[in-house]
């Protein structure tokens, strides 16, 4: 069996200690703020970052086009000798996965004895991250590139991203909420729960009052989406917006409520938190439907 590497994109929001230890590969999405860009090896501190967009700096992020993703690709290939799988992300979201397709076809007429598998994974921040980590314990376990691949087409609808916002103007900014709705909300304290549904985008699902009875309810949707994945739900990944007092309250609450206790806890990195803001929280888990 041919040796192979998982790669992913910096919108995984995996922590760097964990992209060390696990040699996985990352594919840089950039963002630019006070007119400076930055991307991976080049990082603006997470902690500096939301102190700016909460001082009203407004950033922009950028997709990698097919010509960057080629180059990251093959000097992947060159440097580790190796087929690659890589899981992108939702293209619900970027045009980064197209870029990687494009990529890999390319590649695949000018190296035919590498192969690299590109999939959509409709996922983002943790979810993503939660899917690339399902496949690096699939490889560890000894799966094949194309079978790993496969179990992660056939479960990919099953990683359920449930998350709110603290502040809709971000919302608002990225069309997900009326102007109206963004005002009215804020001023009568209203917090959306949302999800990444099955085409990889971002869709509201509801809407309670109150910062507090919005992060118990992305514990409750958790209840009733995990289904037939409770017992395959071994650790949960938690992603937060500069706000880790909260995240750990939800973990506490993932805890009591379901029994687990191993927990990946990380920030929304700058390219997704550009646009869900300073406050956002995220769980992210298995469950029988998105």
């Amino acid at each position: 069996m041919k040796n192979y590497m998982i790669t992913t994109d910096t919108t995984a929001d995996l922590p760097e200690s964990y992209i060390q230890e696990k040699g996985l590969g990352v594919m840089s999405l950039s963002y630019t703020i006070d007119g400076e860009t930055y991307e991976r090896g080049h990082d603006l501190p997470v902690e500096e970052f939301y102190a700016k967009m909460r001082a009203g700096s407004l950033p922009t992020t950028a997709q990698v086009n097919p010509e960057g993703a080629k180059k990251i690709f093959l000097d992947m290939m060159t440097e580790h000798q190796c087929d690659l799988l890589h899981i992108a992300f939702s293209s619900g979201l970027s045009g980064s996965y197209n870029s990687a397709r494009i990529a890999a076809g390319e590649l695949a007429e000018e190296y035919p004895d590498h192969k690299v598998i590109v999939i959509d994974s409709l996922c983002a921040s943790l979810g993503e991250g939660l899917l690339v980590h399902k496949a690096l314990c699939n490889q560890a376990a000894g799966m094949s590139m194309e079978e790993n691949a496969a179990w992660v087409e056939e479960h990919k609808l099953n990683l359920v991203h449930n998350f709110t916002v603290d502040d809709l103007f971000h919302l608002h900014r990225g069309g997900r909420v009326s102007k109206t709705a963004a005002i009215l909300g804020t001023m009568i304290n209203i917090k959306p729960i949302l999800h990444v549904d099955n085409e990889g985008h971002l869709i509201p699902l509801s809407k309670v009052r109150g910062r507090k009875k919005s992060l118990t309810a992305l514990v409750d949707s958790m209840e009733k989406q995990m289904g037939s994945f409770r017992d395959q739900n071994d650790i949960v990944f938690i992603s937060h917006g500069d706000c880790e007092e909260e995240a750990r309250f939800v973990a506490d609450q993932v805890k009591q409520r379901f029994g687990i206790d191993s927990f990946l806890i990380n920030h929304v990195a700058p390219t997704i938190g550009a646009h869900s803001g300073p406050g956002t929280m995220a769980l992210f888990y298995l469950g029988d439907y998105r």
